[in-house]
């Protein structure tokens, strides 16, 4: 197994804490592994095995534990009886009414427990009302570029950052497709097996969705305009002109579900000068770029696009929420808010002219407060600060443990 720190360092302070450990997520990103990684860490803490309960209910191996009574009988019998026992529950919304299971169990007994779900039962907004204030949740991502490095040392010799980066954007985050050298074909029809899952498992099948095709061609049109601002009335539009009609309420409707689901993020915009956040104007991003590949393609000329969702998982696998930034009539890409930090970042693939150059920084300019602000390139530049704005490379930023 591979580590992946990030997550792990933010996780360990809650290990023995009255908390149910929470682990959310698109499918595949790594939620299993994560957790097979914390009971290896259980286990240089000097925790017997006997004392680590695991189960994984996508497996036929556990297809008889279907509901809470039984899945809370099945651990009760199990546990130890004088010392504290450690119970990793993955893919748990399979059983129903799973949480009163584990509700029972926290209450009654002396565990340590943690979950991992993929679907809208595992939603901030469903958790907060399953289990009683008595969680905390961390999402999941796919990989990183730091951690897709790792993954390439693992099987393979790195070539310059430059090129890892170039084929980091095209192969996508998905740990699947970097377990060894895949070529483009095979990476990408694990990415569409991955989609295939989230879609018919996690949203057809479970809200039992009957005209699959309205949904499959909101998903064709949300892939295809990553990063731009939102509008249900473009996508009611663009249904017309497939000869296909579907009411705004319906479209919302939709895009909860693939929400739900983690295959899209939607980047709310923020009011810098007002302090607030907006509920119009919004952009989505992808879980990951790859989902967007294997289903319609990949399109060398839509890098700005595949930048910014990077940058926007990036900020979001750092535990920030992300925003897109409005100042008056400027738009800043990001503004990102974690505790008391806070950042703003303009991203581009080049600065070709003066005009490009007074656009990407003015914007900056106009904020008037003393937070970090950063326009990111991809072309070759000198690193440098300009009136308080740090200009730096995608790839440096990337990897930088300085924000």
């Amino acid at each position: 197994m591979i580590p992946r720190p990030r997550y792990l360092n933010r996780i360990k302070p809650f290990i023995d804490a009255p908390l149910i450990k929470v682990l959310t997520g698109v499918r595949r990103a790594g939620k299993s592994t994560i957790m097979a990684l914390l009971q290896k860490e259980l286990a240089v803490r000097g925790i017997s095995p006997d004392r680590i309960l695991y189960y994984r209910f996508d497996s036929l191996q556990y297809d008889d534990i279907k509901t809470a009574k039984k899945l809370y009988d099945e651990i009760r019998e199990k546990l130890s009886p004088e010392q504290k026992t450690y119970v990793f529950l993955d893919e748990i919304q399979e059983v129903e009414n799973w949480e009163k299971a584990v509700n029972s169990l926290m209450s009654d007994c002396n565990v340590d427990i943690y979950v991992t779900g993929s679907n809208s039962r595992m939603m901030s907004a469903e958790i907060s009302t399953y289990l009683t204030g008595r969680y905390i949740a961390f999402e999941i991502f796919p990989l990183t570029f730091s951690e897709y490095l790792d993954f390439r040392r693992s099987y393979a010799q790195p070539s310059d950052l430059r090129t890892e980066f170039a084929r980091f954007l095209r192969y996508g985050g998905f740990p699947a497709v970097h377990l060894t050298e895949y070529t483009e074909d095979e990476a990408y029809q694990i990415v569409h097996d991955i989609y295939n899952s989230i879609i018919f498992t996690d949203i057809v099948r479970r809200s039992q969705i009957r005209k699959t095709d309205q949904l499959e061609r909101i998903v064709k049109y949300m892939f295809s305009t990553v990063g731009q601002t939102f509008s249900a009335q473009s996508i009611s539009r663009y249904l017309k002109n497939e000869h296909r009609s579907l009411d705004v309420e319906t479209i919302y409707g939709y895009l909860k579900k693939l929400e739900d689901a983690f295959i899209l993020h939607r980047c709310s915009r923020y009011d810098i000068r007002g302090k607030e956040t907006l509920k119009t104007l919004e952009k989505y991003y992808l879980a990951d770029m790859s989902l967007q590949y294997a289903m319609l393609s990949y399109d060398p000329g839509e890098i700005a696009v595949m930048i910014e969702n990077t940058l926007y998982t990036e900020m979001c696998s750092r535990g920030y929420s992300v925003f897109v930034g409005k100042m008056d009539a400027k738009e800043i890409d990001f503004v990102a808010t974690k505790a008391d930090q806070k950042l703003y970042v303009q991203a581009t693939t080049e600065i070709s002219s003066r005009d490009t150059e007074k656009r990407e920084y003015e914007n900056l300019l106009s904020i008037q407060d003393n937070y970090p602000k950063y326009v990111l390139r991809l072309d070759e530049f000198a690193s440098g600060n300009h009136e308080g704005i740090l200009t730096m490379n995608v790839i440096d930023f990337l990897l930088s443990d300085q924000w």
